[in-house]
């Protein structure tokens, strides 16, 4: 196997081929020349020849994605809706519980939380405290607890979590309901989750952020964690349960009275909870509850915690982190001018209505619906007393006491404001550390035994088929190294589209043909259509190899099938690309396990068509599944790989990287590493071009 760190050594080569060992420790880091469509050279060429990137595909996966929670959700209703007596309810109960343990598990052990007050305010009717404990070893928490003023201990206690706020607990809408709360006698711990406040993950020398607090951090975070079996609604739910841990180890708390609220990110914290803490006795998740379908359909994105690995394959829904602590009082909280879909809230409350009322518990599920927007206003902050004061009995006050909104300072536990000045590890941390230990303890895979884990660890289906497929209409001259192209449409699932191109000196418009000769499959980066303009790899494969026939394709989600949807563009951390390969880890079938999928449907069409002898070649995200469907495809007799990632342990390991979550394989540390795929791919030619490190093609 042979690495090249340019293309002049490339263009030296006597042919392409030939072993050596590559190594991540002397493979340098070269720029390519940006993603298609991303502007510079590539954009220019674009202009020049005045065409715009072909995408006659763009809904594709959004319909795709739709099918199959559509079918998820008929099935978990068809179960729900059979649910007929009290003992069917008990026992939906319970495997919903084991579930939500399934996906959201193993925990790991319980350490000293080192809790310590660095400070109190007093205040009319309450005190509070600025507390720092450690939810793991040295990941510090930095919460506020609010502690009612004469009253009789012990007090009905409620944990507080916060939605998506630059600040954290210190939010004005989370401080009045911790002070809400406070002055009618409940004890309130609201913390920050990683991320936001004061325990921002990415920051600079003088603790400032270096990138988008919240959304984008727990993006960043998720992805990466990602790679060693992690996944960051597990964090969030451990650091909730770590919380209560503290709350509960107050002598002024009633353990026979925990609640917990919060909205939006809030409601999903509260909701993860409800789903697997069984101290909690009432709940009032905000601004979260709907169903999964409903944010699909509305294309509406969320973040890393917000979508649980496997929960979709499961069977669950939001309801079901409710039913998990079924008969307990829930009550939903809504906003009608939400864009968490109302009518989602409404189904999950209907769902939840059957399940209690099967429990003799009908009232205490409740949904209310506010008049606002997104947030948690003062008529949902009144409901949620209302709610908990009806099961505690501690006041019949429901309405909202005066409040008196601190400054951020006033309530920061740490001196100048963020946990990393204490030097609290970060997320980042405990990922390279769980990638050294997972890729040290990894026996070393070769053979079949490679090949049957890859397998596995991408979830695709044998690709043992045919595939059929569409004759598309020329385009035109696209400006292409030769001066005709013939475009194929491959099903290789139903509703998924591989588009193929046939590059020819001569008019086709036909099937494909039957030739009978060797055939080189370039997997592309971002857009086939783009870069058979502008990729010079391209053009030299060509004409070292005029008896080859060149083909070209785009897998799912990029260039022909490049999603338009979700309004947050293709490739940002909230985008269209991140969007499905979040769906895809919820469905447990990885984007890369589905675009290797891709792969070896267009190998298969390509046998039937009599090309036994293929030269696949990847470049850049397409480097990836050519790299799988090249160690699963017999057929596949030479491989050329352009910044293909060094290894996905240098992702994990490296606080800043470039790779998206659609090119990473969740748990793929645990089983086995690129390098191992390289090292068997010495035996079909393997070329590697200019690697790409973690930072892929951005310095």
């Amino acid at each position: 196997m042979k690495t090249y760190n340019n293309r002049r050594d490339f263009l030296k080569m006597a042919g392409i081929g030939g072993v050596t060992a590559l190594t991540a420790h002397t493979t340098p880091h070269l720029s390519l020349p940006p993603a298609a469509g991303s502007g510079s050279n590539a954009a220019q060429t674009t202009e020049k020849a005045g065409l715009e990137r072909l995408n006659r595909f763009p809904r594709i996966m959004q319909e795709y994605m739709i099918s199959y929670v559509r079918k998820k959700e008929r099935q978990s209703n068809e179960l729900r809706n059979g649910l007929k007596t009290r003992e069917d309810a008990v026992r939906y109960v319970e495997s919903v519980r084991n579930k939500i343990n399934t996906v959201l598990g193993p925990w790991p052990e319980k350490t000293p939380l080192h809790a310590r007050v660095m400070g109190k305010v007093e205040r009319e009717g309450y005190t509070l405290e600025k507390i720092i404990f450690e939810s793991r070893p040295n990941f510090l928490v930095t919460a506020n607890l609010y502690l009612p003023h004469n009253r009789k201990h012990p007090l009905p206690g409620v944990l507080g979590t916060c939605g998506h706020s630059d600040n954290g607990k210190a939010s004005a809408a989370y401080q009045s309901f911790c002070q809400g709360l406070a002055k009618k006698g409940y004890v309130v711990l609201i913390y920050d989750p990683v991320g936001q406040g004061e325990r921002l993950q990415y920051v600079d020398e003088n603790l400032k952020p270096v990138m988008r607090i919240g959304t984008e951090e727990h993006n960043y975070m998720g992805n990466q964690l990602v790679l060693n079996e992690g996944s960051l609604s597990h964090w969030f739910a451990w650091d909730g349960i770590r919380a209560l841990d503290y709350l509960l180890s107050r002598p002024e708390v009633d353990p026979n009275h925990i609640g917990v609220t919060g909205n939006s990110g809030g409601g999903t914290q509260t909701t993860l909870l409800c789903g697997i803490d069984p101290r909690i006795t009432m709940a009032a998740p905000g601004c979260y509850i709907t169903t999964w379908r409903r944010n699909l359909e509305n294309e509406e994105a969320a973040d890393a915690e917000q979508c649980p690995p496997g929960a979709i394959a499961q069977g669950l829904d939001h309801s079901d982190f409710l039913a998990a602590m079924a008969p307990k009082p829930v009550i939903i909280l809504a906003q009608e001018k939400d864009f968490f879909d109302v009518r989602g809230a409404l189904e999950a409350f209907e769902r939840l209505k059957h399940l209690f009322k099967l429990l003799g518990a009908e009232d205490q599920i409740e949904c209310h619906i506010g008049s606002d927007y997104h947030g948690y206003s003062k008529g949902n902050r009144e409901a949620m007393y209302r709610w908990f004061n009806r099961f505690t009995r501690l006041s019949t006050e429901h309405q909202e006491p005066a409040l008196s909104i601190e400054a951020d300072e006033t309530l920061r536990c740490t001196p100048r404001g963020q946990v990393k000045a204490l030097r609290s590890k970060t997320v980042h941390q405990f990922v390279e550390e769980r990638a050294a230990a997972l890729t040290e303890g990894r026996p070393t895979r070769t053979g079949e035994a490679l090949r049957t884990t890859v397998l596995n660890s991408l979830k695709c289906p044998h690709a043992d088929r045919v595939p059929d497929y569409r004759i598309l209409r020329s385009p035109g001259d696209r400006s292409y190294p030769t001066e005709h192209s013939a475009h194929y449409a491959v099903e290789t699932e139903e509703g998924i589209f591989s588009l193929l191109y046939l590059l020819r000196n001569e008019p086709h418009y036909s099937r494909l043909p039957n030739q009978q000769n060797p055939a080189i499959l370039y997997v592309a980066h971002r857009s086939s259509d783009e870069e058979l303009r502008t990729e010079p790899l391209i053009k030299e494969l060509i004409t070292r190899y005029p008896d080859a026939a060149f083909y070209a394709c785009d897998v799912r989600g990029i260039g022909e099938s490049q999603p338009n949807t979700t309004n947050r563009g293709f490739d940002t951390s909230y985008g269209s690309d991140y969007f499905y390969a979040v769906h895809g880890l919820m469905i447990d079938y990885p984007y890369v396990g589905q675009r290797t999928y891709d792969v070896l449907q267009v190998i298969n069409l390509l046998k039937s068509a009599g090309h036994t002898d293929v030269h696949l070649v990847g470049r850049g995200w397409g480097a990836i599944p050519a790299t799988f469907a090249a160690l699963l495809a017999d057929d596949v007799t030479r491989v050329t790989l352009k910044n293909a990632p060094v290894s996905y342990a240098d992702i994990a390991k490296s606080e800043r990287y470039n790779w998206p979550l659609s090119a990473l394989i969740p748990g793929v540390l645990a089983h086995f590493d690129l390098p191992e795929c390289y090292t068997a791919l010495k035996s079909k030619n393997l070329t590697q071009i200019e690697p790409w490190s973690a930072l892929a093609d951005k310095p």
